[in-house]
């Protein structure tokens, strides 16, 4: 059986071999992921897991994205639809989707859905394109990827923060 690790600990491994190899410090890599029909780049510090989708309790009386709790290691999360809490389509659950779990330094015990991880992506693959929406302050920058395809940056401190986050109730 493989020994499970954190996507952190992932990160500081590869960036400590990358560093090794060059002699000079990795580039800032985002772990893209696929939300509804967007594309989005978070920043690995910000997430300390991405695990599979756990079975989730359902929490009557709250918001159509809360999709409920998860026990996850002893202890208890709340899950978000992130498609769903800006107004996409609820995200299936399937063998592609994950669960980003919202590291410890935000004081919040939350994760949220993505249909699915695309794997690390470098600055030098972006470049940097006006803000199109500032109803959703958590969207911290817009970019164009070479290939044209838009992309927007968690800004994950103002999404745990936003008012309507934190308020799941109905």
């Amino acid at each position: 059986m493989a020994k499970k690790i954190s996507l952190r600990e992932f990160q500081q491994n590869v960036s400590a071999r990358l560093q090794g190899l060059s002699g000079t410090a990795p580039s800032a890599s985002k772990l893209g992921v696929r939300v509804g029909r967007e594309f989005w780049l978070v920043d690995l510090a910000d997430v300390s897991e991405a695990i599979p989708v756990p079975t989730l309790a359902e929490v009557p009386l709250t918001q159509a994205w809360f999709r409920g709790v998860a026990n996850i290691r002893g202890n208890l999360y709340s899950i978000i639809d992130f498609s769903a809490f800006m107004g996409g389509d609820p995200t299936p659950v399937n063998m592609d989707s994950r669960l980003l779990l919202v590291h410890q330094q935000f004081s919040i015990n939350a994760g949220f859905v993505v249909d699915r991880m695309l794997g690390l992506r470098g600055p030098e693959q972006f470049q940097r394109k006006p803000a199109t929406d500032a109803s959703m302050p958590w969207v911290g920058a817009e970019y164009t990827d070479t290939e044209g395809t838009p992309w927007k940056e968690l800004n994950m401190r103002e999404l745990v923060n936003y008012p309507g986050f934190l308020q799941v109730g109905i």
